[in-house]
């Protein structure tokens, strides 16, 4: 099981937010963000973020920093280490298990991520056994989209994507090409952009607030 830190639910757990950080960081970067989001105590929402393994980046002269997959190329038709993305899909399926194992149906459960934790969101939960609660993409793009309609399990999944304007890590565009792709196949996918760089800004805080407690509710 992948270690983490966890904001455990404010009352009855009932519901849980996995959500996986990006390249080099942590699950503690992204901790401060659950009770941030204000949401209901009568929710129950417990928030796992799970630390990435440690692994050598091709992109970063072979440094070894938490990863959910290699970079070996900035080509962003390569960008995705799709034999890593597998390898680290099945942790972070191991993790979904827990919950159901711990009484949370899987609608209650939301995976989210930012950057390479937002490209594993996007990976795991169409593929996954059980139709999920949904499905937050924050500043990503979309790992082997070519095998997304043969490999799908569950096509009915909502998701929520937003992207900063001005990235400079990630562009926008790679992030509108995932959006159409699972727009074409039927997804309930939104679009949300912002003036910011590679990061969360508060308006997009507010947006994903309103659209957990629309899931979850």
């Amino acid at each position: 099981m992948l270690p983490f830190v966890e904001y455990p639910a404010q009352g009855t757990h009932r519901a849980s937010v996995i959500w996986l950080h990006g390249l080099g960081d942590s699950g503690d970067g992204f901790l401060p963000i659950a009770p941030e989001l204000r949401l209901p105590a009568e929710l129950g929402v417990r928030f796992i973020f799970p630390h990435a393994p440690e692994q050598p980046v091709t992109v970063n002269n072979g440094m070894v920093m938490r990863s959910w997959y290699d970079i070996k190329s900035f080509d962003l038709d390569k960008r995705a280490d799709e034999a890593g993305v597998r390898d680290s899909a099945k942790l972070v399926e191991a993790l979904i298990d827990a919950e159901l194992a711990a009484g949370i149906p899987p609608e209650r459960i939301i995976l989210a991520g930012f950057s390479q934790g937002g490209v594993m969101a996007l990976h795991v939960a169409p593929r996954f056994k059980a139709r999920m609660g949904g499905v937050l993409a924050l500043s990503c793009y979309m790992c082997a989209p070519d095998k997304l309609a043969q490999e799908a399990r569950q096509t009915d999944l909502n998701v929520f994507m937003a992207h900063g304007s001005l990235d400079p890590v990630v562009p926008m565009m790679a992030g509108r090409q995932a959006f159409e792709t699972l727009q074409a196949q039927g997804y309930e996918v939104s679009w949300q952009d912002y003036p910011m760089q590679h990061q969360v800004c508060q308006e997009e805080l507010e947006a994903i607030r309103t659209w957990l407690l629309a899931r979850l509710t």
